[in-house]
C-alpha cells in the first residue's frame, strides 16, 4: 500500500470517528503522570546538606543499587527500595563546563556501579594469585612498548578482574588470551590511535590468534554487559593531585600537578594493582591511600573528603610497599617518540614489578612472624590433648 493511500485511509477513519467532545481535566489529575520508573533511569539528586555533627556538609545521594521488593499491593506497582550513602561535598572547584556537585556525584556512583572482587579466585580453582600478578605485569611490558596511556592499562586491569568476576572454572591455558582482550578493549576507548589487532595477536608469540581475540572480545563484552566506563584507579589519583595543585581553576582539565611526584606515586599503585588483595578497597581509597604516603591526610581529606577511617586500614596495608618502592631506584620520566613533553607521565612505564612484589611479599612474612606466639615470649603452645603421648 502506498503512502498516499495510507494517508487517505486514516483520513477517512478520522471523518467518520464520533466526534468526542473534550473532557475537562480535575483539579489536581494531571499531577497524577506516569513517572519513568526509577530503574530504568539513574537518577541523582542532592537530598540534604547539613553543617552539625562529625559528617560536616554532606549529600545523601540514591545509589545505583536498587533491591526490588516483589511484594504484591493493591496498586500493582513495583517498589524499589533505596540505599542512601551520605559522602562528603564535591572537592571540585566551581566548573565552567558542568555543576562540581554532578561531576562529583556521578564519579561516586561509578564506585558503586563498577563492583571488584578478589574472591573471584576462589571462582576458578585452576588458577593462583601469582598468575593475575604476572599476567598483569606483562600488560604493562607491552602497555609501555606501544606507547600506551596508564588509563588504558588500568582500564583493562579493571575488564580483566570484573570479567573474571563473572567466569566460573577458568583454566590458566585462558589467561593470556583474556588479558590480551582486555588491553584490546581498553585500546580502542582509551587510544586515538591504538594498536591494530594483528599487533596484540603478534606480542602473545602464537599463543592467541586474531579471530580468537575477537571471538573473546564478544564473550567479554556480554558478560560485562557493556558496562566499560568505570573511575579507575589512576583517575581518581590525577583527580586528587590536581586539586592539590589547582592554581588556575579556569584551566582545569590542564594538569597543573607535579610529573616527578606523580611518577612515584603511580609507580606504588603499579606495584600494588599486582596484588590480589588491592581489590579489597575501593579505587578511590586505593588512590587515596597512594597519595597519603606522598602527602599527608590532611591534604588527602581536602581533596577526597574521606575520613581516616576510610584508609586507615589500606594505609597499613600499603607500608610494605612503599618501603619496597622507596628502596628501588627513583623512577625518571622517559622520553617517548612522538609524545609531547607535557604528556611524559601519562604514558605508562613499567620496571621489574615481580622481583619487586617479591620483596613485598617477604616483608609480609616478616611482619606475620613478628605477630606470632613464638616470636612474642618465645613461648610454645602447648600440644592439644589428644596430641600428648601416653605413658604405657
Amino acid at each position: 500500500m502506498s503512502k498516499r493511500s495510507t494517508r487517505n485511509t486514516l483520513q477517512e477513519r478520522n471523518e467518520n470517528a464520533p466526534e468526542q467532545k473534550p473532557q475537562r481535566k480535575r483539579k489536581g489529575e494531571q499531577c497524577n503522570r506516569r513517572i519513568p520508573s526509577a530503574a530504568k533511569k539513574q537518577h541523582f539528586e542532592i537530598k540534604n546538606r547539613c553543617s552539625e555533627g562529625d559528617i560536616g556538609p554532606s549529600v545523601l545521594i540514591e545509589t545505583p543499587q536498587k533491591e526490588l521488593q516483589e511484594t504484591s499491593n493493591i496498586s500493582g506497582f513495583k517498589h524499589f527500595r533505596f540505599k542512601n550513602l551520605f559522602v562528603k561535598p564535591s572537592p571540585l572547584p566551581s566548573l565552567s563546563w558542568a555543576s562540581s556537585d554532578d561531576v562529583w556525584i556521578k564519579m561516586l556512583n561509578k564506585e558503586l556501579k563498577y563492583v571488584h572482587d578478589k574472591g573471584f579466585i576462589q571462582q576458578h580453582p585452576a588458577l593462583q594469585p601469582k598468575m593475575r600478578s604476572i599476567l598483569l605485569d606483562w600488560l604493562i611490558e607491552v602497555s609501555e612498548v606501544y606507547t600506551l596511556h596508564r588509563e588504558t592499562f588500568y582500564l583493562a586491569q579493571d575488564i580483566f578482574d570484573r570479567f573474571m568476576l563473572t567466569q566460573k572454572d577458568i583454566g590458566k591455558d585462558q589467561l593470556q588470551l583474556i588479558g590480551i582482550t582486555s588491553l584490546f578493549i581498553a585500546s580502542k576507548i582509551e587510544e586515538i590511535y591504538p594498536p591494530k589487532l594483528q599487533e596484540f595477536a603478534y606480542v602473545t608469540d602464537g599463543a592467541c590468534s586474531e579471530e580468537e581475540i575477537l571471538a573473546k572480545e564478544l564473550v567479554m563484552l556480554k558478560a560485562l554487559k557493556w558496562d566499560l566506563c568505570p573511575e579507575t584507579v589512576i583517575s581518581w589519583l590525577k583527580l586528587y593531585a590536581q586539586v592539590d595543585s589547582l592554581q588556575d581553576s579556569t584551566n582545569f582539565l590542564i594538569p597543573q600537578f607535579s610529573q616527578e611526584t606523580y611518577i612515584q606515586i603511580t609507580q606504588l599503585l603499579d606495584l600494588c594493582i599486582l596484588d590480589v588483595n588491592s581489590l579489597d578497597y575501593q579505587y578511590g581509597v586505593l588512590a587515596a591511600a597512594a597519595f597519603c604516603h606522598f602527602t599527608s591526610f590532611e591534604t588527602v581529606h581536602k581533596v577526597s573528603g574521606l575520613a581516616w577511617d576510610s584508609i586507615s586500614s589500606c594505609v597499613r596495608w600499603m607500608n610494605p610497599f612503599v618501603r619496597t618502592v622507596h628502596e628501588w631506584p627513583r623512577p625518571q620520566l622517559k622520553d617517548f617518540k612522538k609524545v609531547t613533553a607535557e604528556n611524559y607521565h601519562n604514558i605508562q612505564t613499567h620496571v621489574d614489578y615481580l622481583a619487586m612484589l617479591g620483596e613485598v611479599h617477604d616483608r609480609q612474612q616478616e611482619s606475620l612472624d613478628r605477630m606470632s606466639p613464638l616470636a612474642v615470649g618465645g613461648l610454645l603452645t602447648p600440644p592439644k590433648s589428644t596430641e600428648k603421648p601416653v605413658n604405657v
